[in-house]
């Protein structure tokens, strides 16, 4: 599928492997090779639906304040989540949640 990356600062996550907005995940290398990993995952895969194959990535689709959007999870184990948006022939990219309350977790 063809990746939209409308977040500059995540762009340039993703090609540099340098960010300040996203220190976290840059100095995080589990984080960072999961991000690359759920990248190159999406950008292999012929629809969005070929995505729930991978269950370390926890593929779903969003509800509530986030409908509209679905979720990948970067990291075993962890509750970092790369959120976007669906379309028919591609899937852009919109924003990285670093929230770690998702899922109850407080």
């Amino acid at each position: 599928m063809v990746i939209q990356v409308k977040d500059k600062d995540l762009f340039e996550l993703i090609t540099s492997g340098t960010n300040r907005k996203y220190k976290e995940i840059e100095r995080d290398k589990s984080l960072f090779a999961g991000l690359q990993r759920a990248i190159g995952i999406m950008q292999v895969a012929r629809t969005v639906e070929d995505l729930s194959k991978y269950s370390f990535l926890h593929y779903e689709k969003l509800k509530y304040q986030l409908a509209g959007y679905s979720s990948v999870r970067l990291s075993a184990g962890r509750i970092h989540r790369l959120i976007f948006v669906e379309e028919d022939d591609h899937i852009t990219l919109t924003l990285v949640t670093l929230d770690n309350t998702h899922y109850g977790n407080k």
